[in-house]
């Protein structure tokens, strides 16, 4: 299962082997400046948003890749029956939104909320 981590000044989603073949993607990385908001989505469905663009869908199993919104595009690695951690990205990121399937989601966004800008407005 996915990994949500912070590497220096980053964000680094690693996925596994398998998880990168089913989102035709790489490991992840944001800069944790772009940290915008974070939240648990309990219900994984939910935090799919736009039109699958690159990766797999499996209908209610899991949803793996690059999906496209008129506003960007977001990286979601989720499976169904789990929370659903959400990390919400600024504009100048690579994706607005990362929604991923990990082990503990309250553990990771124990180690992300103290990155979370309290001064600068989205």
């Amino acid at each position: 299962m996915a990994r949500v981590v912070v590497e220096g000044t980053d964000i680094v989603v690693h996925l596994s082997w398998r998880e990168k073949a089913l989102a035709r993607h790489r490991n992840v990385r944001v800069p944790v400046s772009a940290l915008r908001q974070l939240h648990i989505e309990p219900d994984w469905w939910r935090a799919l948003r736009g039109e699958r663009d690159r990766g797999t869908c499996i209908p209610g199993q899991l949803c793996a890749g690059v999906r496209h919104l008129r506003e960007g595009q977001d990286f979601t690695l989720v499976r169904a029956g789990t929370p659903v951690l959400c990390v919400e990205l600024r504009r100048s990121a690579s994706f607005s939104r990362l929604a991923i399937s990990v082990p503990d989601p309250e553990k990771a966004m124990r180690t992300l909320l103290p990155l979370v800008p309290r001064d600068r407005l989205g």
